[in-house]
């Protein structure tokens, strides 16, 4: 007989494959880290992130801030790449104007946002590293915001933004293995090459058996971790390599399943529980005031809200003028700005580089300033989302 999960587990994981849910979410968890670092029992927050726990071996004694950072988010960054890679494939961008255009609009929405940062803290200590910071768009956060707010907006705007997000967040993870790759194991390096290739090769052998891939997953993650690049690069290398065309009598390929079983473990617990661990930043009278004569501060705040945009929406438009890609299918420049503006919810991505870039105070006042560029980006993007949302809903009444 076929067994059946509780109707109530079944209800619940599909609840938390709406972007709204997983937003919401997301922002609980940020509010909870913001209020508990800030309360009397501040150092016990502070006690639990900084909790070491685990083997030593493959340097696998982490935090439990760095176990959310370092592991939960490989699941968050292996759904992002099953995604892109079914849209690469099989979807919206797999005609290729589509998919030139979201992809020079990550390029510029990370160039932009450095330099924007750069210029606003030149001299100071640390911009070496922390331009960084304003480069990604956090996936999670923003789609819950347009999932809110643009309900009547083309479905190819959401394609085009989770694709952007995902691009900007693979060249942040980039510069997070380039930059912040202080002591490199070859032969570590080498050994979690061998098993992606090894996972590939199943893949393309239509193998399906979990009790191979989990273990396979499990020690290319450790590996990546051990040789010195971020442990992130695993899962969103494996999500590419997933096969996503459909077989002959296939129902679902195996990117499908996995992203339709995994979206509620990466939505419900790993972003949740890296932002509770992340977010925990001090927003005292002093702190506040601190962030706005801090310069790194102000040149991530500025690179997030403004470079952001500009970057996104000026090297779309550059694109679209040059004959090299198009609009999002029934969407113009107007909706681009709208969700360009999205862009600078930075969140997810940012708080890590600024974990990475920085140390000590100025890695809080770094994530202070993207918590706050990040909730005005949010809330400008939601006025105009909501706009061009009843823009489109009118021009559809006409028709």
């Amino acid at each position: 007989m076929k067994s059946h999960r509780p109707a109530i587990v079944t209800d619940f994981a599909r609840y938390l494959r709406t972007e709204t849910v997983g937003g919401v979410v997301l922002l609980v968890a940020t509010a909870v880290a913001l209020v508990w670092a800030n309360s009397p029992f501040g150092d016990l927050y502070v006690g639990l992130r900084d909790l070491r726990i685990g083997p030593s071996v493959l340097h696998l004694d982490l935090s439990v801030g760095d176990w959310a950072k370092d592991g939960l988010l490989a699941v968050f960054f292996f759904v992002a790449g099953l995604e892109l890679k079914r849209e690469l494939v099989v979807g919206e961008l797999s005609k290729l104007k589509a998919a030139v255009l979201p992809v020079i609009a990550a390029l510029g929405g990370m160039v932009v946002p450095a330099l924007v940062a750069v210029g606003v803290a030149w001299g100071e200590p640390g911009v070496g590293r922390a331009w960084a910071i304003p480069v990604a768009t956090d996936i999670a956060f923003a789609l819950g915001v347009l999932a809110i707010t643009a309900s009547g907006l083309p479905g190819s705007l959401r394609v085009f933004l989770l694709s952007l997000a995902v691009v900007d967040d693979l060249g942040a993870i980039l510069v997070i293995a380039v930059l912040f790759t202080s002591e490199f194991n070859v032969l570590a390096a080498v050994g979690a090459l061998a098993l992606m290739a090894l996972y590939a090769y199943l893949q393309h052998r239509r193998v399906r058996s979990a009790w191979l891939y989990v273990p396979i997953a499990v020690v290319t993650w450790g590996l990546v971790h051990a040789a010195g690049v971020h442990a992130t690069v695993a899962g969103v290398v494996l999500g590419l390599l997933t096969r996503v065309r459909l077989d002959p009598r296939e129902e679902r390929s195996p990117a499908v399943r996995l992203e339709h079983r995994l979206q509620p473990f990466s939505a419900g617990v790993a972003v949740p529980v890296f932002a509770l661990f992340a977010a925990g930043v001090p927003l005292g009278a002093d702190a506040l005031g601190a962030l706005f004569s801090d310069r790194i501060a102000l040149g991530v705040m500025a690179g997030l809200v403004v470079g952001k945009v500009v970057g996104i929406v000026g090297s779309a438009a550059l694109a679209v003028w040059l004959g090299v890609a198009v609009w999002p299918r029934g969407a113009g420049p107007r909706d681009v700005v709208a969700v360009g503006m999205l862009g600078g919810v930075g969140f997810t991505v940012s708080l890590l580089i600024a974990d990475l870039a920085l140390d000590g105070p100025a890695a809080e006042q770094a994530k202070a300033a993207v918590l706050l560029a990040s909730l005005t980006a949010s809330l400008l993007a939601a006025v105009l989302l909501v706009r061009r949302s009843r823009v489109h809903q009118r021009d559809n009444e006409v028709t």
